[in-house]
This record gives C-alpha cells, sequence and structure tokens, in this order.
C-alpha cells in the first residue's frame, strides 16, 4: 500500500512539474514578457538582462525535474531540486498572493490561468508531496529497468529541446491564447447576456454640520439627500469585492495617427485584412522588411487591407518609417495586446471578417504567390460551405 501510495505521488508531482516546464518552454518568449512584469512590479527592472536566459532555463529545469522523477533516473537528486525549486517558489508565491503585483502568476503560461492564491495552494501541496518523496526515496519502486528508463529520459529531453527550439524561432507549437488561428476577434470580445458584472464597495465620508464629527458611510445607507445634517467630506477608492466576467479578448483596438477608432472598419470588413504586428519598432527585426513591402503592395493591388500595428510612437516612429519605407499604413494598438497576439516582432495576421486565419513569425513570411494560394483556398472554403 505504502509503495502504491509514493508511485501516485511521484506521478502527480512529476507530472506537475512536466506540464509547467512544457507549457512555458513552447512559448518562451510568452514566458520573458511574464518575467518582465514580475520585475516591474517588484521594482527589479535591474535585473531585466535575466529574464530572457530564465524563460528558457526555469521550464527546462521544471522539465528535466519532472521527467527525472517521472522515470526514476537519478532519483535522489531530482527530489532534492525538486524540493528546493518549491522551497524557493512557495514564500514567493505567497509574497505575491498578498501582494497582487500581477494578477495572473503564470506559472501554467496560458494553458492553465489560475490566481495568485491558488498557485500558493498547489505549491503547499506540492511541498508537502516532494518531503515525502525526499523521506522514502529510498523506498520508490519502477516498473522498468533503468536501461530503458534512462533512454527514455535522453529521449523525452532532446524532444524538449527540439520544440522549444522550433516555437522559439516561430510560433508556438500549441497556441492556448485567445488569438489563435480560427479565432473570431469580435466573439471574443462579447461579453454574454446575463455575466456577472464587478461587485465594488464604496466608502464615503461626511462630516455632521453639527457635532463636526466625520462619519463613514457605504452605499447603501450614505445620507447623500440630507444635506442640512451631513455635508460630503472624500470617498475612498473603489474596493473591488468580486470580479466578474471578463471576455477573452477585452483590450484590442485599432487607432489611426490621428486616433481615429477603426477597430470595427477592420474587424468587420469582409475584405482579407493583413496586419504587420510589431509592439516595438525599436526592437523588431527589420530583415524581412522587404519581403513585407513585396506583400503589401500585392495586396493593395488585389484589394485587401495591409496595415501595421505598433505602439511605438513619436521620434522612433518617425526613424522607423524613414529608414524602413513601409509600404503600409503604421496604426497602433495596445502593446500588451500586440505581445499577446504573435510572439514575433515583427508578425503577420491575415483576417476576415475578424476571424483569424493566419498567423507568421517573420521567419515564415508568406510570399505573395503563397499568400494567394492561402486565399484562393479560403474563398474555396467558403463557397463549399
Amino acid at each position: 500500500m505504502k509503495e502504491k501510495l509514493l508511485v501516485l505521488v511521484r506521478w502527480i508531482v512529476g507530472i506537475v512539474f512536466v506540464f509547467s516546464g512544457f507549457v512555458k518552454g513552447i512559448d518562451p518568449m510568452g514566458f520573458n514578457y511574464k518575467l518582465n512584469d514580475y520585475l516591474e512590479a517588484l521594482h527589479l527592472n535591474i535585473l531585466e538582462f535575466l529574464s530572457f536566459p530564465g524563460a528558457f532555463l526555469l521550464p527546462f529545469a521544471e522539465f528535466a525535474i519532472g521527467i527525472t522523477l517521472l522515470t526514476g533516473i537519478l532519483i535522489r537528486l531530482s527530489a532534492k531540486l525538486a524540493f528546493v525549486f518549491m522551497l524557493f517558489f512557495t514564500p514567493l508565491t505567497l509574497y505575491i498572493a498578498l501582494k497582487n503585483p500581477v494578477t495572473d502568476c503564470g506559472c501554467f503560461g496560458d494553458a492553465l490561468v489560475i490566481s495568485n492564491w491558488q498557485t500558493f495552494y498547489k505549491n503547499i501541496l506540492l511541498i508537502f508531496l516532494v518531503v515525502l518523496l525526499l523521506i522514502n526515496r529510498k523506498n520508490l519502486l519502477f516498473i522498468a529497468s533503468e536501461k530503458y528508463r534512462t533512454i527514455a529520459l535522453y529521449i523525452l529531453l532532446l524532444c524538449y529541446i527540439s520544440v522549444v527550439y522550433w516555437s522559439y524561432n516561430h510560433e508556438p507549437i500549441f497556441d492556448f491564447r485567445p488569438y489563435k488561428v480560427g479565432a473570431s476577434i469580435p466573439e471574443g470580445m462579447k461579453i454574454p447576456d446575463g455575466a456577472p458584472t464587478d461587485v465594488y464597495q464604496n466608502i464615503y465620508r461626511y462630516r455632521n454640520r453639527k457635532s463636526n464629527e466625520v462619519k463613514q458611510f457605504g452605499d447603501s445607507d450614505f445620507p447623500w439627500q440630507d444635506t442640512i445634517n451631513w455635508k460630503f467630506e472624500s470617498m475612498d477608492p473603489p474596493i473591488l469585492l468580486k470580479k466578474g466576467y471578463k471576455p477573452p479578448i477585452h483590450d484590442f483596438s485599432i487607432q489611426t495617427i490621428d486616433q481615429e477608432n477603426v477597430t470595427d472598419k477592420y474587424l468587420l470588413d469582409s475584405t482579407f485584412t493583413f496586419f504587420v504586428v510589431a509592439y516595438d519598432l525599436e526592437k523588431s527585426s527589420h530583415k524581412k522588411q522587404k519581403e513585407l513591402n513585396s506583400l503589401a503592395d500585392w495586396a493593395k493591388r488585389e484589394g485587401y487591407h495591409f496595415i501595421g500595428l505598433t505602439s511605438t510612437t513619436g521620434e522612433a516612429l518617425h526613424k522607423y518609417q524613414v529608414r524602413q519605407l513601409p509600404a503600409y499604413e503604421i496604426m497602433f494598438t495596445d502593446q500588451t495586446t500586440l505581445k499577446t497576439i504573435i510572439r514575433s516582432n515583427p508578425g503577420l495576421l491575415l483576417l476576415k471578417k475578424g476571424i483569424i486565419i493566419g498567423k507568421w513569425h517573420y521567419n515564415d513570411f508568406p510570399t505573395p504567390e503563397k499568400a494567394e494560394k492561402i486565399v484562393g483556398a479560403e474563398m474555396n472554403k467558403k463557397l463549399n460551405q
């Protein structure tokens, strides 16, 4: 009975570590952004240079610990490393749960979003299970021989490294974001009828005109009509008691340089629309600019929309336009939204009526000939429906 329980504990801990490392590992840029959010929230921007290597090393460490626990290779070392890992992150997640510097812990990437408190409780359970493994590591049983378990370990690590390398140089092999291919941006922005809304508590302070006493009131009893006895003094910032429904896509908008909102124009139009997404033009790669200009010229000849989306403004935008001579109009979208849409900087999207038909990393930008085939295939698909 004890041996079976230890097998179950080992598999639970191993699977959690493998899953956590894998879903972050296949989206290294997304995890890099999350680490930067943490550093900024904790006022540790001086350590930002660590976020990029950390986005690869931390998920790899989690995945490797999980795989060694599952295969039983170096089980003593992996159990100790798992304990050290949890010993560091459990107090950290408690601090994050208390202070709430970021609302999404990012521990399971975009695959599974849990709250900061849920993350802390998960870590409490994990550290308890890891301690059980540490204490009983000599009593663990394995079905396969060490030879086959070693082969499995190396194959799985090699597969992981290959998938991470591919995902970094293209788009994540699995897309858990609301902007995945096939998703409708307008549908993702809708709030269902009857969906719960945010519930806030307001605290008002009124001064009694007779006693000069300042008293606190809530929404249900503040004396806003009794101006004879009470005078409004101040109001605290609203306190969020309960979060309401938040649509998967809640911050997507497109504005022209003249600050005109043209979101609906491009999301509801039946014309094919290409978006060049570059959250920061100063950091973006420009090696495919000629290919983009060629694709833009073809798209405009065909009567399709072709625009750039960025958060870069001012002098930096002017320098980009002078040096790169983009053959398309640049418009503006929130930086965090652009980072979420596509991990490549720049990247390319193809939409029709707000539905994402294609997404491309700058290493995979289609030629006009390939784009014509993609558009033609989409048109034929619609005709056959």
